[in-house]
């Protein structure tokens, strides 16, 4: 069954699993993710930070007196040669000792890396300093979004996607490689965390073939993934479509985010994506059931 594309208005029937505050970064702070939410009729939610589950103890403090359901969450960036791997961590426990301990490596190893670029930018000749993106930050985990936003601010590039496109993604002159967890390793610190790992936004695997794909779902399954995120907003019907297909060949649940992160991510809105996204609350019902399953299973 295919994602409504529609332009009904929302109702609680609806939800966002993919989310970024301003403990990773986003452009707001989990209470203000809650009252966006709460506004565009959201029934449930989920903050799905970079590294960090800060977002999501914070919004967990606020869930009784808003209305909206909130999804306990985390997005790890795990190590994959050909191109980009995220998994997401839905329903996990927030005081686990294993998951706290695995993202602080994977948090030093982002703080190091944060310093390295800044450095090239320098070398490149970026009147730049840490200190800056620091303030920019507010706080929360500094990432390239960060740097980008900096950039900006001093006229060196017009855009996050200039910043990214000329400076700062993978093969640019100030992008730093970083220690990152492989993909078992994260899959298994979900799943022992109590929660449901899901594959984020496949296409920034870059795989050629959708039987490139299914062979990388069929190794990730067999390390232990639930779900894929299918609905997303850089997913046409045909990606969507195929998502689901992969994921129903392997048994895996899909999952759907609008991956919003406020003006961090200008066009994209929370809880509709570009405008033509709706996600249904049952998909949150699957990941409960799944998670709940698991519970008392052995963990692959």
């Amino acid at each position: 069954m295919s994602i409504l594309h529609t332009n009904t208005p929302l109702k609680p029937a609806y939800v966002d699993l993919h989310i970024h505050s301003t403990a990773s970064d986003g452009s707001l702070s989990p209470v203000e993710i809650i009252e966006a939410a709460r506004k565009v009729g959201l029934r449930a939610i989920a903050i799905t930070d970079h590294d960090t589950i800060e977002g999501s103890v914070e919004a967990l403090q606020h869930q009784r007196s808003s209305g909206v359901e909130i999804l306990p969450g985390i997005e790890i960036s795990v190590s994959f040669d050909s191109g980009t791997m995220h998994l997401l961590g839905y329903l996990v426990r927030l005081d686990d000792d294993l998951l706290r301990q695995s993202l602080k490596v994977v948090q030093k190893a982002r703080a190091d890396r944060n310093v390295q670029i800044v450095e090239r930018l320098q070398d490149l000749g970026v009147d730049i300093k840490y200190d800056e993106i620091l303030e920019v930050s507010g706080g929360g985990q500094i990432g390239r979004p960060h740097i980008a936003h900096v950039l900006i601010q001093k006229r060196v590039v017009q855009s996050f996607d200039e910043a990214f496109n000329k400076l700062l993604k993978k093969g640019r002159p100030a992008y730093v490689e970083r220690y990152r967890l492989l993909p078992a390793e994260a899959i298994q610190t979900i799943l022992r965390a109590g929660g449901v790992p899901v594959l984020a936004h496949p296409f920034t695997l870059n795989a050629k073939t959708e039987g490139d794909l299914d062979r990388v779902l069929a190794d990730l399954k067999q390390a232990g993934l639930k779900g894929v995120e299918a609905y997303y907003p850089s997913h046409g019907p045909e990606l969507t479509a195929c998502y689901e297909r992969l994921a129903y060949h392997h048994g895996l649940l899909v999952t759907g985010g609008t991956d919003f992160h406020g003006t961090a991510k200008p066009g994209v809105h929370i809880g509709i994506g570009r405008g033509n996204l709706r996600i249904p609350y049952r998909l949150v019902e699957e990941l409960k059931r799944c998670a709940a399953t698991q519970s008392s299973c052995p963990i692959p």
